[in-house]
């Protein structure tokens, strides 16, 4: 199953250095274990915000929901999810 995924990041102002600097790279390192399952096929950064719009190729909803939650930074996102089908005017289909 492929969705299309908005996230949108709000890291409060007020958060400790430390712990921002430290949840970043958990996120990066989380992700790009997803990308290189093939779970997490593209991401894409969202120019001038801290947001990124992803495809991710999952088994179910209940998959995707349990990836995202599992982002180290999903306390201060805004996520949208999409569910993508096949358009038959695509020529690699």
């Amino acid at each position: 199953m492929l969705f299309a995924v908005k996230m949108d990041v709000a890291i409060p102002a007020d958060l400790d250095p430390g712990v921002r600097a430290d949840t970043i790279a958990r996120e990066k390192a989380y992700s790009q274990e997803l990308q290189k399952s093939g779970k997490w096929r593209h991401i894409w950064r969202c120019v001038g915000q801290y947001s990124n719009l992803s495809v991710f190729d999952v088994e179910s909803n209940d998959e995707l929901h349990d990836i995202l939650w599992g982002l180290p930074l999903f306390p201060y996102m805004s996520i949208e999810v999409t569910p993508l089908a096949v358009h038959p005017s695509d020529i690699n289909a």
